[in-house]
């Protein structure tokens, strides 16, 4: 037996539950893992509320990521005892995700958790942290060097703004921190951000030609935020888009 949270949909609607489960009840997959912790996302929230249409069947464990340990495994890549780290693959959306004791996966979707992190501190950085990692990885590849200008972060006090402030701040580059919450400007300073912009400046429609401001953009909130981001972005600089919290359109 396992506990795990349960997401089920009825006539009445849509419910979550903390049960406790059988082993033979978890979905197929060639590897079981002892799931030792996991994150809470934005993505996570919206699939548990259903404000959002995350959960694409049910019933469905939510949980977009995962650390732990291999109980059982028929895949060639892994044996008992290996320790792992899983994001991403639909998981927490149509497949059994990792807001549970145990999970069964696909195999292919894991990677080793790295020596140097414990189970806890992976998912510490979570799903978040390897997002704001790609993004800033997108801004070097594309070109995007520190001389040439701020670097705008919205949402800066989630998960993947602070990380992305940090990284950024480590990599040399000045930044820009957009956020809602002004009564955390110390914090955001504390992370590296040399300036910090109430997100009411950045989240109205806005003309679609502006004054060239950004030398890259990280952007959480979609919406007018990234279509405002984009217009003050300047010529030959580049924006990050990775998150939807303010809207799934773009309004430019």
């Amino acid at each position: 037996m396992f506990s795990a949270l349960v997401i089920e949909k009825g006539e009445a609607g849509q419910t979550v539950t903390l049960k406790s489960l059988q082993e033979n009840e978890l979905p197929d997959g060639d590897v079981t893992i002892d799931v030792e912790y996991s994150t809470l996302n934005f993505k996570d929230g919206l699939a548990i509320t259903g404000k959002s249409p995350v959960v694409r069947k049910f019933p469905m464990v939510p949980g977009i990521d995962l650390a732990g340990v291999v109980t059982d495994s028929a895949h060639a890549e892994w044996s008992t005892g290996y320790r792992v780290v899983l994001n991403g693959w639909g998981v927490g959306e149509t497949h059994w995700g990792g807001l549970a004791q145990r999970a069964r996966l696909n195999g292919d979707w894991l990677v080793p958790l790295p020596g140097e992190f414990t189970a806890r501190q992976a998912m510490a950085i979570g799903t978040a942290g390897y997002t704001a990692s790609l993004c800033v990885d997108a801004l070097v590849n594309f070109g995007v060097r520190p001389e040439q200008g701020e670097i705008l972060v919205t949402g800066a006090t989630g998960g993947v703004g602070s990380i992305a402030i940090a990284l950024l701040t480590k990599a040399g580059f000045t930044v820009a921190a957009a956020t809602g919450k002004t009564s955390e400007a110390e914090y955001l300073q504390q992370l590296g951000a040399s300036t910090v912009i109430d997100r009411a400046e950045l989240s109205a429609a806005g003309k679609p030609m502006q004054k060239e401001r950004w030398a890259g953009v990280v952007d959480t909130a979609g919406s007018h935020t990234l279509a405002y981001a984009c217009a003050q972005t300047r010529y030959g600089g580049a924006v990050a888009a990775c998150g939807l919290a303010q809207g799934m359109d773009f309004p430019a």
